[in-house]
């Protein structure tokens, strides 16, 4: 009993201590519980990064293929170009050698020399980036190397055997070239492609840009620029495409559209405004759509998703809305540069003619350039004639000194595109003076300085006579026939009067399509009207024209002419299988422009260019060009065939009136000119003068049928042998 006592007072005393002593044990068994939670935590997360390291190597080591397949987004870069003039493809292969430099693989592809029938679905699986750099011709028309690839996606897209989703996968994206002076036809083909591969839903990483040949409408001041701010774009693109990323911004911004994209598309929208009708219909909504758009519509409805035609309305309502707001948004942005574009045409900032590319093509080709439109240029004749080797047709039709003769231009530009123009057609074109204007004092000045300056390389030169050579030093003769439509230039009268008080005649050459320019003309010794074609068809098919309505301008010009009172010329050029064939068309045109003279002369081939597809086969021979002008004499009972120059291969059909007791006097007595011209301007114009009143006796040895042929017996006539024909001159 005492044992069992003792055994319940123990137990009842450490009872009794441990409620006594409770808070210490509560204490250190919150503290135990606490340093086990610690220490399972830090056991667990430990283990779980063990774990991931684990499964990370495993996949770099078992599964390394599939990682890196993940990584690749752009395999390389495709760049098809369709070129004529070989701009696209200058710029094709300036846009490879970026490309490169971002050490991706790039290929440079004429659209000639690929088969879309057989390659281009390839595309939708191969990650590639396929960039379309394509040039509008003639009419809209796409270039030759082209129009195969165009033919077959146009069809394609059309086409229901290939389904809407044939492309499905590519991506592209596309620069045009082309100029706003083409209004009705300014970038069709860039926007076909684009609308095109948009139909067989390719992916456009980003909008359509436009570059402008146009100086003056160019958003950067020429299609150099346009394209180099185009190419920067598209690297910052691509670069984005190559880490992965589907959108041009971070994708954050409201359904996917964000005012840095917006403002591009706005840049791309700026050259289709000349196009009004064409970008107004419900079709061009359809295609119409941007990068970002597309990308919205990819991640809404999924890859593979499948639209009900119930949800179509809805759909393109939603389109319609998106445009509406994206338009809303750039307002402020747009009325801003309308604001600032109106200020600088008030401010009169206008940009120059003559681009750095364009400046440097014609400095290439020997040109001396003027201030920022004119330039001049050694014809060829005056050296041959420096060298008592003979003069041009005008120094045997007219009797001007060819090696005192000036040609030059103060308005490089042109409002046709003629496909036998030698120039190659390096000069801008436009259909009005929208660019910078030097003064016709700082222009003639200039003109005769880099005249004199080309004369001077001739002294000393083996078989340049002396005499020649002082008499050369002082121009007596301005021919405004070098490139462009010198009636163009707006201070043309000036720079006429100009001519005639530093006692130099004056040619002034223009393409009929300027009829008030002509009307207002102060004076000039003779004017020319070019006469490449007899009808509205065949005009448009040589002269290319850039107005609308320029078989109404060309008729109106040759009115015109008829009204002045100095000697006016027809000048015609005939194209073998282009021209030759219309000889009443011909005889119906003189008799509405009533010149005093007409020149028949066969067309000078300037070798291959991408520009024109004439040959030697288009090059009438020198009898062929006899034969047209003695019938057409024959059909305009007022004219006969006065004189000819075998040389150039041109002959002169004058009106009779200058056949005085007989003799012809086609020639010009150029002193008595200047007397007259004079007279007219001291009396403010009211003394006026007529062709008669300068004329001169015509040379036996100038006439036509002489034995001659129009060269002149004082020189020495010199034959060429397998030497390369410069083809340079009036």
């Amino acid at each position: 009993l005492d044992v069992s006592m003792d055994t319940w007072n123990f137990f009842y005393t450490c009872l009794v201590s441990l409620w006594l002593h409770r808070f210490y044990i509560y204490s250190a068994v919150a503290f135990g519980i606490s340093v086990w939670i610690v220490i399972q935590f830090t056991t667990t997360k430990t283990k779980k990064k063990v774990t991931e390291c684990v499964r990370i190597e495993d996949k770099l080591v078992n599964g390394y293929a599939t990682l890196q397949a993940k990584e690749v987004y752009v395999a390389g870069v495709k760049i098809f170009y369709g070129s004529q003039t070989g701009t696209a493809k200058r710029f094709a292969e300036g846009l490879a050698e970026a490309v490169i430099s971002l050490n991706l693989p790039v290929e440079v592809i004429s659209m000639g020399d690929y088969d879309p029938d057989d390659c281009l679905s390839e595309e939708t699986t191969s990650k590639n980036i396929c960039v379309f750099l394509v040039a509008t011709y003639t009419d809209g028309q796409p270039t030759e190397s082209a129009a195969w690839f165009c033919k077959w996606l146009e069809e394609t897209a059309n086409d229901f055997r290939f389904g809407k989703t044939y492309l499905k996968g590519l991506r592209y994206a596309v620069f045009g070239l082309g100029n706003s002076v083409y209004v009705d036809h300014y970038n069709t083909v860039g926007r076909n492609i684009d609308r095109w591969m948009w139909m067989l839903s390719a992916s456009r990483i980003m909008t359509r840009a436009e570059g402008d040949c146009n100086v003056a409408q160019s958003k950067h001041g020429s299609i150099e620029a346009d394209f180099e701010a185009w190419k920067t774009k598209f690297l910052s693109r691509l670069q984005a495409l190559c880490r992965g990323e589907k959108k041009p911004c971070s994708g954050k911004c409201k359904k996917g559209k964000c005012k840095s994209s917006g403002k591009q598309s706005k840049e791309s929208s700026d050259h289709e405004r000349g196009a009004s009708e064409y970008e107004n219909t419900e079709a061009e909504e359809l295609f119409e759509t941007s990068s970002e758009e597309e990308a919205d519509a990819e991640e809404a409805g999924g890859t593979h998703s499948v639209i009900d035609v119930e949800d179509l309305g809805n759909i393109m309502s939603h389109m319609k809305k998106a445009k509406r707001e994206r338009e809303l948004e750039e307002g402020d942005v747009g009325t801003s540069l309308t604001q600032e574009d109106a200020g600088r045409k008030e401010e009169g900032e206008k940009r120059e003619m003559i681009t750095p590319a364009l400046r440097e093509a014609l400095t290439k080709q020997g040109y001396k350039l003027i201030g920022s439109h004119s330039g001049v240029k050694l014809c060829r004749w005056t050296k041959s004639m420096l060298r008592g080797r003979g003069g041009c047709y005008k120094h045997t039709f007219y009797g001007i000194e060819s090696h005192r003769c000036m040609e030059a231009t103060p308005s490089l530009a042109c409002a046709n595109k003629c496909v036998f123009c030698w120039r190659h057609h390096t000069n801008p074109v436009g259909t009005e003076w929208q660019w910078k204007m030097d003064q016709p004092e700082m222009i003639l000045q200039e003109a005769i300085e880099n005249h004199q300056n080309m004369i001077k390389q001739f002294k000393g030169v083996s078989g340049v006579k002396a005499d020649r050579f002082e008499e050369a030093m002082t121009a007596k003769h301005c021919a405004l026939s070098l490139v462009g439509e010198p009636i163009m230039y707006p201070e043309i009268n000036r720079f006429v009067k100009l001519l005639h008080q530093h006692g130099i005649s004056s040619f002034l050459v223009t393409n009929a399509q300027f009829p008030d320019e002509i009307r207002n003309l102060e004076p000039v010794t003779q004017l020319y009207v070019s006469v490449d074609a007899s009808t509205k068809e065949s005009l448009k098919r040589i002269d290319r024209p850039l107005f609308k309505d320029f078989w109404q301008r060309f008729l109106d010009s040759l009115k015109a002419l008829s009204e002045k009172q100095q000697r006016t010329v027809y000048r015609l050029t005939l194209v073998k299988a282009w021209n030759v064939d219309e000889l009443k068309a011909y005889a119906d045109l003189i008799s509405l422009g009533k010149p005093d003279f007409i020149e028949v002369k066969g067309v000078t081939y300037c070798g291959e260019s991408s520009a024109s597809n004439l040959t030697m086969a288009n090059v009438p021979w020198h009898e062929e060009v006899v034969r047209f002008a003695r019938e057409l004499a024959d059909l305009t009972p007022d004219y006969e065939t006065a004189c000819e120059h075998e040389h150039s291969n041109c002959l002169l059909i004058a009106h009779k009136k200058f056949k005085i007791n007989g003799e012809w006097c086609t020639w010009i007595n150029y002193d008595r000119f200047q007397e007259l011209v004079q007279e007219h301007e001291r009396s403010g114009g009211s003394k006026t003068f007529t062709a008669a009143d300068y004329a001169a006796k015509t040379p036996r040895w100038a006439l036509f049928g002489s034995r001659e042929r129009g060269f002149d017996p004082l020189d020495i006539r010199y034959q060429r042998k397998n030497k390369v024909r410069d083809i340079s001159g009036c």
